[in-house]
């Protein structure tokens, strides 16, 4: 029996939260980082939910026929796949994601992939046990955690008070 492990599934355009209930409703795991984004309409304020990260859903199953009643699922475009294999997420990954999301802070993803250097833990706070990549920016610092199997990072908006150690990389 093969071990339940964490894969990035890459769907259709605007699917995501459909592919996700269609694959929670067969009973696996799946995880969705949304944030709420509010949109003016003529007559009210519209909030919406917005996935992290367009276009991607993670899912936790087992390789073989799980996997292959995976990409069945409609809307499931294919697993994302490094060197020809399915490539998996480690849990701390998806750990620090979600902590994000649950801390309320304002999130935005962006493009980049950072070397490793200057990484900090953050010790108290909203964001307390994840480690990422201090950047700072003006008068912010930024901790921005990457999904490299995504290309992606998060980067959000940190209190210096809850770094335990920290070393500043310089942005752009």
């Amino acid at each position: 029996m093969s071990e339940c492990l964490w894969y990035a599934l890459q769907v259709r355009p605007r699917q995501e939260h459909f592919v996700a209930g269609l694959l929670a409703n067969r009973g696996y795991e799946v995880f969705l980082p949304v944030y709420s984004s509010s949109r003016r309409m003529s007559d009210r304020v519209k909030i919406h939910e917005t996935p992290l990260f367009p276009g991607y859903i993670f899912c936790r199953f087992a390789l073989g026929a799980g996997g292959r009643l995976i990409v069945t699922t409609p809307g499931v475009a294919h697993i994302v796949k490094f060197g020809g294999r399915p490539a998996t997420l480690h849990q701390d990954e998806i750990n620090a994601i979600r902590t994000i999301v649950r801390s309320g802070l304002p999130a935005l993803t962006c493009d980049l992939i950072l070397e490793p250097g200057a990484k900090v833990f953050i010790e108290s706070g909203p964001l307390a046990g994840i480690e990422g990549i201090l950047l700072q920016r003006k008068s912010e610092s930024q901790l921005v955690v990457s999904i490299p199997l995504l290309r992606r990072s998060l980067a959000v908006v940190v209190d210096t008070s809850w770094i335990a150690s920290k070393r500043v990389a310089s942005a752009a």
